[in-house]
């Protein structure tokens, strides 16, 4: 039996993507999902430090979504506050609604887990999603992530998760895309 495959890639996010990222932000389903969350687009996509890489996902070359995949110990707000070396964490998300369901954000994120554990002393992959987002909740325990702690950032009540290098060499093939979010 052959299994569903999307053909979602992976590119350097860039000031092309200006319009089309400021109208995802707006996005109820996005919104929701980070409602305090103010991204300064013109500002970010000329900004390329060492600790973050912000990525378009195109499916069949039509954008679907972003990732943002960032070294929460080299990242300069500390959002994460205190954290050890060799973790990563994730922002992401699917841009319209009608792409919602359909294993994007499951090969997105499988993409993305790839690219993190790539670099051999990664232990970790973090992620943050509100602890009232559910769906989302779902969505990554589905994928292998465990509950680390709630924890407050800014003012938003989220919910820690991890994919452990370990947990990932067992699972990470076996991430099924129609687990659909």
């Amino acid at each position: 039996m052959t299994t569903f495959q999307p053909n979602i890639q992976l590119r350097a996010a860039n000031l092309q993507d200006l319009s089309l990222l400021q109208h995802w932000d707006t996005q109820p389903h996005v919104w929701n999902s980070d409602p305090d969350d103010a991204w300064n687009w013109p500002e970010e996509l000329l900004h390329y430090p060492e600790w973050r890489e912000q990525l378009v996902a195109e499916l069949d070359g039509r954008p679907i979504g972003f990732v943002q995949i960032i070294d929460p110990l080299l990242e300069e707000s500390h959002y994460w506050g205190e954290v050890p070396a060799n973790l990563r964490a994730i922002d992401i998300w699917i841009g319209e609604a009608e792409d919602l369901g359909k294993g994007y954000g499951t090969v997105m994120m499988k993409l993305a887990l790839e690219r993190c554990f790539a670099v051999p002393e990664v232990t970790a992959v973090l992620i943050d999603p509100l602890a009232s987002n559910t769906q989302a909740i779902r969505f990554y325990e589905r994928l292998g992530f465990e509950f680390v702690e709630r924890r407050t950032f800014d003012e938003d009540d989220c919910a820690v998760y991890w994919m452990r290098r370990d947990v990932w060499t067992q699972k990470g093939d076996l991430i099924n895309p129609q687990s659909n979010f």
